[in-house]
């Protein structure tokens, strides 16, 4: 089969690769119809997650056809399905308190070491995501074996397009699980830093939740644009110094809450971040943390820190003081997929979330590596790429030049 593969900094490939097999009698073997590009997935297009191995697979956003299954799997032949990124046992300690991403059992106990040498505890599994959690190979492919069936698909009701469920897989769930853990409260100002999928999604969530405003702080127009047309107030932080807005726009108490949709890759040219940035390119640091200590300092005394954005090693420079002095609740984590994945949907279902308006191209599977240096350099314009693994057996598609995409 044809899959997107990683063989360095900046060098994806699409390969030919064995066809992935039933080895569990849990297991199915998945024929993906859509898959996405996450941002997270450019932490690993940079090579900022230790782990990785030439020719690992990437890719934890799909969806698809079900065209095998082993005697324990509980799906059918023939089944539409959204796949969620983490892999989970449904037994364990973890799950049954329905925390999937911390699932025991998933990540084998021969990649499981580095994880629990670096973090304490062995991280939980999930696709196309370096052997820290699992080195299972992902979904930027044509099939994809997909463990523990009978626990973590969804079943996609008739009558749905695959772009208006495909970001079940992470993003939606990732979103929203941010505004959860934010604890928002009837009549609150949230902040929400990064414009980006996951955080366009935790605008719409925060508003669900009750928020009376969000604002919304990134430096992509596009992005910020798309932000305002869900509602939120907008702050680009190369043209305003964010933390004098977020005290003027709040009466000089700070947020209620906010939430982190940075993650790890912070920008600016703030002496910090440079400062982070040199360490990094250095190997004397991994994380970019300017945007979260910014987060830290503009809350208000008493106010929530929510933290969906991906973290992957040690930060310096921390405002713990700050953190502690002023009282600030933090809740962080890899997203619960099965606990939110079908309430999601039923709110899809409703048109209470829409989760079609910012996909800005659809492109083959063979032009995923291209897909990849457009998203890490042009994020102003490509706000979020489908891949279709079957659009180029299209004769539209087969004739268009390599460097075009379908629009959306």
């Amino acid at each position: 089969m044809r899959a997107l593969t990683w063989h360095g900094r900046h060098d994806v490939r699409v390969d030919t690769v064995p066809d992935p097999e039933i080895v569990n009698p849990r297991d199915a073997i998945i024929k993906v119809t859509s898959t996405a590009i996450c941002g997270s997935d450019l932490h690993l297009y940079d090579a900022y997650i230790p782990t990785l191995r030439a020719g690992d697979v990437l890719g934890h956003e799909f969806m698809g056809e079900v065209v095998e299954v082993g005697p324990k799997s509980t799906l059918k032949k023939g089944q539409r399905v959204v796949v969620p990124f983490t892999i989970s046992c449904g037994n364990c300690f973890f799950c049954e308190k329905q925390q999937f991403s911390a699932c025991d059992n998933s990540n084998p106990a021969e990649t499981s070491d580095a994880s629990e040498t670096l973090m304490g505890h062995a991280m939980g599994a999930a696709f196309g995501y370096a052997h820290l959690t699992g080195g299972y190979a992902g979904g930027q492919a044509e099939y994809v074996r997909v463990p523990y069936s009978d626990v973590g698909p969804l079943v996609i009701p008739d009558g749905l397009e695959d772009d208006q469920v495909l970001f079940l897989s992470d993003i939606l769930p990732t979103g929203y699980q941010g505004a959860v853990n934010a604890d928002i409260e009837p009549g609150d100002t949230v902040a929400v830093f990064g414009c980006g999928p996951v955080g366009l999604f935790a605008i719409q969530s925060a508003f669900l939740l009750g928020a009376h405003r969000v604002i919304a702080i990134d430096h992509y127009p596009n992005r910020l644009k798309l932000a305002k047309e869900k509602g939120a107030d907008i702050l680009d932080y190369r043209e305003v110094n964010v933390l004098e807005a977020l005290k003027e726009m709040t009466g000089g108490i700070g947020p209620d809450a906010v939430i982190d949709c940075v993650g790890m890759e912070s920008h600016g040219l703030a002496i910090d971040n440079v400062m982070d940035t040199v360490k990094a390119h250095t190997f004397l640091g991994t994380d970019r943390p300017h945007a979260l200590r910014q987060m830290i300092i503009a809350c208000r005394k008493g106010g929530r820190l929510s933290i969906p954005g991906v973290y992957g090693g040690f930060v310096d420079k921390f405002p713990i003081g700050a953190l502690m002095e002023k009282g600030l609740q933090v809740k962080s984590g890899q997203t619960h997929m099965q606990k939110w994945m079908k309430p999601l949907l039923e709110h899809i279902q409703k048109g209470e979330i829409d989760t079609t308006w910012f996909i800005s191209h659809r492109a083959p599977l063979e032009q995923a590596a291209e897909m990849y240096r457009h998203w890490h350099d042009e994020q102003n314009t490509y706000t979020k790429i489908v891949l279709k693994p079957e659009m180029a057996k299209q004769p539209s598609a087969a004739k268009a030049p390599a460097s075009v995409s379908e629009p959306a």
